[in-house]
């Protein structure tokens, strides 16, 4: 009983704090896959012909940005939803 608070989060700090968690794990994700894309990215435009002719270093960005930027937002979505969707099973649940 030590951890728990008898104070009653207001719906204005669980919905801080449940974007203050998408962002994290959004974050988290998009590290992971800018790593994932960077590798094979860069490797592939030093190692295959064509993509060593065709690909220059902003077209490189633009991949491995895409994905950063998709990782991201796809997991702060469904983070804000699955919050959403708890918060509602919650208050239909009382």
């Amino acid at each position: 009983m030590a951890g728990r608070s008898f104070l009653i989060r207001s719906p204005k700090e669980e919905s801080d704090a449940a974007v203050k968690e998408a962002v994290l794990l959004g974050a988290k994700n998009a590290a992971i896959a800018g790593t994932v894309v960077a590798v094979p990215t860069l490797v592939g435009c030093r190692v295959l012909p064509w993509a060593k002719a065709n690909l220059n270093y902003t077209a490189q960005a633009l991949i491995i940005s895409a994905a950063c930027i998709a990782g991201f937002f796809i997991t702060a979505d469904k983070t804000i939803l699955r919050n959403a969707r708890q918060n509602t099973i919650g208050k239909l649940d009382k």
